[in-house]
């Protein structure tokens, strides 16, 4: 079993999310996130006073997979999220974790079976 974190632009939700669900992955938890990476940070002026803007607003998806799962997974995320050619600069990571155990609360099922 793996935990796939892909951290991704907000918007692309919505193409990742039809993208997953045509590769039979359903279940998906998603929140706000704020953040930044290799972009640069241009410096403004603000009052007088050099500003380097807040962080950058994205979308964080979790996803517990079981193993035969995990590669359709990733290219799903891939495929609705890669920009064109030019691999824009903060297009997003995707992390793919260890998962020790899983537990269903409703049935008390564990395991792959809980997934």
């Amino acid at each position: 079993m793996k935990l796939i974190i892909a951290i991704i632009r907000e918007n692309q939700l919505d193409q990742v999310r039809v993208a997953l669900i045509e590769a039979g992955v359903s279940r998906i938890t998603v929140n706000h996130v704020s953040g930044h990476g290799r972009q640069l940070q241009q410096e403004e002026i603000y009052r007088g006073q050099r500003v380097i803007p807040n962080l950058v607003p994205n979308i964080r998806i979790e996803i517990a997979v079981n193993d035969d799962f995990v590669k359709p997974t990733i290219d799903a995320i891939l495929k609705a999220s890669t920009p064109n050619e030019s691999g824009m600069v903060g297009s997003g990571k995707i992390f793919v974790l260890p998962l020790e155990d899983v537990v269903r609360m409703r049935t008390g099922e564990t395991g792959s079976e809980a997934i």
